[in-house]
């Protein structure tokens, strides 16, 4: 079997990936189907290479990004173990229910998504403090000037700090964890699912926030509520676009 790639299944036919991509996908599989509990120890990449056929190299690059997205630890000379800092709604409590590149998945996830932080934009906009207001414009000037000057890394580090810094100014330690845990499962998606590619929304998502920031800083909680809808709404659009580019061309 070829070293970077597998065979594709139905589903996958018509858009390449590479093998390390779908193998950690299927040790995704693998946890759950183990029932793995964050903290046990997993099979060895001897082992993960021969249960899922393909080489120890394939399985080592899906390690590092199971690694990189915090589904896997490795620790040198002990082995591999599902991560265990996974916090109040980590996959402990999912118990390997999502899948990446699951396209349900990915829809009920933005689902999940629009109920939670329309209702955190709702409380923050009743309850955000001036340092608060402050650290959500910080967030939302950092995303503008990574997406400007063409840094996707400080426009995703703005982008997670504007979202969970109105989630921590609605006061409800539920809401942060849970828009924690949705935005990490949404990573997984980009990463393992669509390459890192999705972010054709990125000028739209600029105005977006700065549209949610001024309701929330005007008190305004329906309309900071509907802001985030949009914003959240147009985002799964975003992902519709490159999931079809994939699948069609």
């Amino acid at each position: 079997m070829d070293s970077t790639s597998l065979p594709a299944g139905p589903e996958e036919r018509g858009a390449y990936r590479p093998g390390y991509e779908l193998v950690a996908e299927q040790i995704l599989q693998l946890i759950a189907e183990l029932t793995l509990q964050p903290g046990d120890r997993m099979p060895t990449e001897n082992e993960l290479a021969a249960r899922l056929g393909c080489s120890r190299t394939v399985v080592r690059e899906a390690i590092k990004i199971l690694s990189a997205i915090g589904r896997v630890r490795a620790q040198k000379g002990r082995g591999l173990y599902v991560a265990d800092d996974d916090g109040m709604l980590g996959p402990a409590r999912w118990r390997g229910f999502f899948l990446p590149t699951n396209l349900d998945h990915v829809y009920m996830l933005f689902e999940f998504r629009r109920v939670q932080e329309t209702a955190a934009s709702r409380l923050a906009a009743t309850r955000a403090t001036p340092a608060e207001l402050r650290a959500i414009e910080a967030a939302a000037e950092t995303c503008r000037q990574g997406h400007l000057s063409g840094q996707a890394d400080a426009f995703a580090r703005g982008d997670d700090d504007f979202h969970l810094g109105i989630a921590t100014a609605s006061h409800n330690d539920f809401l942060v964890a849970s828009v924690r845990e949705a935005r990490r499962l949404q990573y997984q998606s980009t990463t393992i699912g669509l390459h890192g590619t999705v972010g054709g929304h990125a000028d739209g998502a600029i105005q977006e926030h700065t549209a949610i920031l001024e309701a929330i800083r005007a008190g305004d909680p329906e309309a900071a509520a509907q802001a985030t809808a949009l914003h959240v709404d147009n985002t799964l659009e975003d992902y519709r676009q490159e999931i079809q580019r994939r699948l069609f061309g």
